[in-house]
């Protein structure tokens, strides 16, 4: 390659094209099924790890995720199995479908059960034990499609137990105030930095934290006493509090769990975050950009794709679900548009005021 081989694409007077959207897709329960046994079935990897990445159809190389840079993979470790130790610079939400078993992150070990929730930091070291006599079955949500897009996902097998040793030829970092500052430069609100900064941001632990489905689920089931009347979605985030206004799980995802009573159906809207969901109990529909998919508990769904008008309704019973959006990605890139009723006017969330509910009117839910 060579200057020579450098374009220039002449886009004067260009119109704007809107973004053409991946469909909604369904994967049912049977299907999942059938792919753990054959992952089940198959002579242990050299790594241990049995997986298969769920794609969509309209996924290319590099980056393949079930929605554009969310990618699901489904996991699978036998009785007494564990993996061998890997980490990346992609961060990780892990849910548990079936079984149980325990994940080594940061010298720690979470245990874990069916349902339970639990972040991977970027490079940390983990691995994953399965001492149950069942079969452990987990989904792990991550931003590796969106870093293999940006040709930046690094992957490093087996990596060494000892930390890092700084470089003794780099100058000692006083903890405190740095002696050269950023400062206003006009008194307008544009700053200027200086490169002792620039290289040495503020660091916030990242750590690994589990939400147990037993906790979680003593919390959600109250806000089944909104009712009918109540404006919204019982929902709630298992938050992180590393994101701080992010509002996420990890700083690429939210997680969070929903409960659905029976009979309710949520109002339209729609927002840039895409939006993965997991039905564990109940069943329902979905209607997205005019196309009705009806889903039921084991079923996995890409049931958002970003900017695609959809709402959700459940049937004649109650319904759990996880759902992974990208959302604070997008407040971090200032480019969450959310529009929580189709009839009003739309906000960019976290540079904007954003929507309100009418809970206060119907109850706290507790």
């Amino acid at each position: 390659m060579s200057e020579q081989d450098i374009r220039f694409v002449d886009r004067s007077g260009a119109g704007t094209e809107t973004p053409e959207l991946w469909p909604a897709i369904v994967i049912p329960k049977e299907q999942l099924e059938a792919e753990a046994e054959r992952l089940a079935s198959m002579p242990r990897p050299s790594n241990g790890r049995r997986q298969a990445s769920i794609v969509h159809p309209c996924a290319t190389e590099p980056g393949l995720g079930l929605a554009p840079g969310i990618r699901v993979t489904l996991e699978v470790l036998l009785p007494g199995e564990e993996s061998a130790p890997i980490r990346h610079n992609s961060t990780q939400v892990n849910f548990c479908i079936r079984g149980g078993g325990t994940s080594l992150v940061q010298g720690n070990e979470i245990r874990f059960d069916r349902y339970d929730v639990w972040n991977f930091p970027s490079w940390a070291t983990y691995l994953h034990k399965n001492p149950t006599d069942d079969l452990q079955v987990r989904l792990t949500y991550s931003n590796a499609a969106l870093l293999e897009k940006m040709n930046v996902h690094l992957v490093e097998e087996n990596p060494p137990a000892v930390q890092a040793v700084p470089d003794p030829d780099d100058e000692e970092r006083e903890p405190g105030r740095p002696p050269f500052d950023t400062f206003d430069m006009n008194g307008h609100g544009a700053w200027l930095m200086p490169y002792e900064i620039l290289i040495n941001p503020k660091s916030v632990e990242s750590r690994a934290l589990h939400w147990s489905w037993t906790e979680v689920k003593g919390h959600l089931d109250k806000l089944q006493a909104l009712g009918k009347a109540y404006k919204g979605r019982r929902v709630l985030l298992m938050y992180n509090p590393r994101t701080g206004d992010l509002n996420g799980t990890t700083p690429n995802f939210f997680a969070t769990m929903c409960v659905r009573p029976a009979n309710i159906v949520d109002q339209p809207h729609r927002h840039i975050s895409a939006a993965i969901n997991y039905y564990f109990s109940g069943r329902g529909r979905s209607t997205v950009e005019g196309r009705v998919y009806p889903w039921k508990a084991g079923d996995l769904m890409l049931s958002a794709p970003g900017w695609g008008v959809h709402n959700h309704a459940s049937d004649d019973e109650l319904v759990y679900e996880l759902t992974i959006q990208d959302q604070p990605l997008n407040l971090a890139m200032e480019s969450l548009l959310w529009q929580e009723n189709l009839k009003k006017p739309l906000a960019v969330l976290g540079a904007e005021e954003g929507f309100g509910t009418n809970r206060s009117a119907v109850g706290s839910g507790d």
